[in-house]
């Protein structure tokens, strides 16, 4: 049995599910997200209490792996019309900064030119202090696909730090050479 794929989803009433054959279009206050699912494999059904619940028809182990995957996904969807995903990005080192021009994101990151990255449509990218960077978005895995393809313009080195981290990671330091 797969334990996420147990586990109700609360519905917030701000939100509103519907469904039509083989997908779920999930709508709230911040817009709206479709869901495919294969309704030959799974059930969903939506209780008084405002409860999402999905059941496999048949159970075997490549239906149980899909269970927990497809709760995942309509979790993150009525989490993300309801509220939104962010993402914070910190940058560190001399001269590194951020700036917004019309619908790209302008990175000085130490090189000799600026690197522009092109804003998806479905993602809000803010900057403050021009050190740091908020990404906000409805979908879970857009967010974060634009955030790793940020950091990976310039990824924190272990020595010095420079580079660009996520709020809250730890980069692992290393000491430098001795003499």
């Amino acid at each position: 049995m797969s334990k996420i794929g147990k586990k109700k989803i609360l519905i917030p009433k701000e939100v509103n599910l519907s469904i039509n054959g083989g997908s779920i279009d999930v709508k709230g206050p911040l817009g709206i997200k479709k869901i495919n699912l294969n309704t030959k494999l799974f059930d969903v059904k939506i209780s008084k209490n405002n409860e999402l619940s999905i059941e496999p028809k048949r159970k075997n182990d490549d239906i149980k792996k899909m269970w927990g995957v497809n709760r995942s996904l309509l979790n993150n969807a009525v989490i993300g019309v309801n509220k939104g995903f962010v993402k914070t990005l910190e940058m560190t080192g001399v001269g590194y900064k951020a700036a917004i021009k019309d619908n790209s994101l302008n990175l000085q990151l130490g090189y000799s030119h600026g690197t522009d990255f092109e804003i998806p449509k479905d993602v809000k990218i803010s900057v403050e202090k021009q050190t740091i960077i908020n990404i906000s978005g409805l979908d879970k895995q857009l967010v974060g696909t634009v955030a790793s393809k940020i950091k990976s313009f310039r990824p924190s080195e272990p020595y010095k730090g420079k580079g660009i981290k996520e709020k809250g990671e730890y980069i692992l330091r290393k000491e430098g050479k001795k003499k």
